[in-house]
């Protein structure tokens, strides 16, 4: 068996921390979306289509997931009239999920709730810290996204 090293225990550390705020975060994304009507993985459906219409398979690589998980929450927002499949002229098997106006108004209640919790956690922590930690994080997930 390896031994960690200094970095590979910060790391593995850092790692434990990230599934940990993880959950807090998904929890926390649950009750900003609650009033609207959404959980946070609606919420981040309707958000990567609010940035126009996604077939299933686009949505879940933006955000990192199967297309099963996507389909399955698209399916539900399409039943609550929050979004809708659209003919897609580049490819017919593939459907464009795209946004309702209720789907968007729905959103756009999150995202107001979102701006002023974000704002009061935020400003608890120097700006600097903050820059520091998403860069790292990025840096982190583009050498994931390299091996």
């Amino acid at each position: 068996m390896t031994a960690l090293s200094d970095r590979g225990r910060e790391f593995s550390a850092l790692l434990l921390e990230v599934f940990r705020v993880n959950g807090l975060l998904l929890a926390a994304g649950d009750e900003l979306a609650e009033p609207a009507g959404l959980t946070s993985a609606r919420w981040q459906v309707l958000g990567v289509v609010d940035h126009g219409p996604c077939t299933i398979a686009q949505v879940a690589r933006i955000m990192g997931l199967t297309r099963q998980a996507v389909r399955q929450t698209a399916t539900s927002l399409v039943r609550d009239g929050m979004a809708e499949f659209h003919d897609n002229p580049q490819d017919l098997r593939a459907k464009l999920l795209a946004l309702t106006p209720r789907g968007r108004s729905a959103l756009r209640q999150v995202e107001r709730r979102q701006a002023a919790w974000a704002n009061d956690l935020a400003g608890r922590i120097a700006l600097a810290e903050l820059r520091a930690v998403t860069g790292t994080l990025r840096d982190l997930g583009d050498l994931l996204e390299d091996r």
